[in-house]
């Protein structure tokens, strides 16, 4: 159980992380300063250097925290790809429906022309780990002889992107989008039936493997 001085640590860290994200989106990362954000957390600038010592760092956290999945979240085991692929899914949509997703995305992409490294920490800390553990997977299946999968990488993209083109980015543009839970999961569903139609083993497909 944490102790006083962690939960008031936690909490700190959390309002740095809200108020940075809140004035990034509202003045842009260039003319946000430390300082600044420390005032609009409540906190002291020392507070704010002791957990968060450069700007980039910051953003780091936050491009973290917005991408974490819930704790002890792992790769689904190979064997069942409809049931593996469904929770991934249903994790990524999680993810990219999650409060504060679209603001992030809108900071990086109004940034990066000045600021690349933003747009390179989004990718690396941000959407591949979930990526290659969706490719990972995928490679799974097709070692475990569920699925033939001969391009892991773009099955993942192609799974990822019929999942992503509805659940999030018409948020980019459209304020009102706001599909429902049932909407989400059938877009999920469908996604996965796709995956399965295009790579899931048959009598053919086993014997020409074999």
């Amino acid at each position: 159980m944490p102790t006083y001085h962690e939960r008031m640590a936690e909490q700190k860290r959390t309002a740095i992380v809200d108020a940075a994200t809140g004035l990034f989106l509202e003045s842009g990362y260039d003319k946000t300063s430390l300082a600044r954000i420390a005032d609009a957390a409540g906190v002291s600038k020392a507070t704010l250097f002791k957990q968060f010592p450069t700007k980039a760092e910051l953003f780091d956290a936050i491009v973290t925290d917005y991408w974490r999945t819930e704790e002890g979240a792992l790769t689904p085991q190979p064997g069942d790809p409809a049931k593996g692929l469904k929770a991934l899914g249903d994790r990524y949509v999680a993810l990219l429906t999650r409060p504060g997703m679209v603001a992030l995305f809108r900071i990086v992409i109004a940034e990066a022309p000045r600021f690349p490294e933003l747009g390179q920490t989004q990718f690396k800390l941000g959407k591949q780990p979930f990526f290659d553990a969706v490719r990972d997977y995928l490679a799974a299946e097709n070692e475990a002889g569920t699925l033939d999968v001969g391009d892991p990488i773009l099955a993942a993209t192609q799974f990822l992107g019929m999942i992503s083109n509805f659940a999030f980015w018409p948020r980019m543009l459209l304020m009102n989008w706001a599909p429902t839970e049932k909407a989400m999961a059938h877009s999920v569903d469908e996604a996965v039936q796709t995956i399965l139609a295009r790579h899931e083993v048959t009598a053919a497909t086993g014997a020409a493997r074999a």
